[in-house]
């Protein structure tokens, strides 16, 4: 006994806790405070406990901190997979709504002008690094505008860094088209080398899909004016439910 409690005393004297003392001997708490309730601690050993404590709660908030985080991340997953769920199988009036929202938002739409003249010449163009917005916009050319395969035109807009090859084939395993409707590819400017983007943000830089066909420019077009419409002021009936 007399042994356990001499190293029970070196060990409190070098600054260890009750709870690495019980650990390391085997003697209870209660047990320690009786035996070295009234011993006086060096500035040493005190600077060891109190880094001990600090480092204590530091621990316990990373984990905290941890738990939180992963408790966070399942409810996320749960409400975004809440929210698939809601979305039934599409079908084609699905898909004539998704071509025209896409095209209002990302294709290009201004008037084609040559002498100071507006032309009525017109060719599809979307462009676009988002792997399913290209496929929905495929689906779209496709099955709804009834675009043959060999009609689609893909070009690439790169940057310098981007290995040409590998980029055709990511690009082409996501269309599903063939390397014939690939056409020359743009070289762009990164704008990592002028800090506005992280440099490997678009590893396979921008797609182009164009269609070189005036009047499913227009019936495009037509299909947006319509969806316009429905937000007119006055005119947007209210919504079920």
């Amino acid at each position: 006994m007399d042994s356990v409690r001499s190293a029970a005393l070196r060990m409190r004297k070098a600054g260890y806790s009750y709870n690495e003392i019980t650990a390391k001997l085997g003697t209870p708490k209660s047990t320690l405070s009786s035996w070295l309730r009234d011993l006086v601690l060096s500035d040493l050993a005190q600077a060891r406990l109190q880094g001990r404590v600090r480092s204590g709660i530091l621990n316990g908030l990373v984990k905290r901190n941890k738990m939180q985080t992963h408790l966070a991340l399942q409810r996320t997953r749960a409400v975004r997979e809440a929210a698939r769920k809601t979305i039934r199988q599409l079908g084609k009036e699905d898909l004539v709504l998704i071509g025209a929202l896409l095209y209002w938002a990302e294709g290009y739409k201004r008037p084609v002008v040559r002498g100071g003249r507006e032309v009525t010449s017109h060719s599809i163009s979307f462009v676009n690094a988002d792997p399913g917005m290209i496929r929905a916009f495929l689906h779209f050319l496709i099955e709804v505008l009834e675009v043959p395969e060999k009609e689609i035109v893909l070009a690439m807009r790169l940057y310098p860094h981007i290995n040409e090859r590998k980029a055709g084939d990511y690009w082409l395993g996501i269309t599903r088209l063939q390397r014939s409707n690939l056409r020359k590819t743009t070289y762009l400017i990164s704008g990592a080398s002028k800090l506005r983007r992280p440099f490997n943000r678009l590893p396979y830089g921008t797609l182009q899909i164009a269609v070189y066909d005036t009047e499913k420019f227009y019936r495009l077009m037509g299909l947006i004016d319509g969806v316009k419409k429905q937000f007119d002021y006055g005119i947007v009936p209210k919504l079920p439910g």
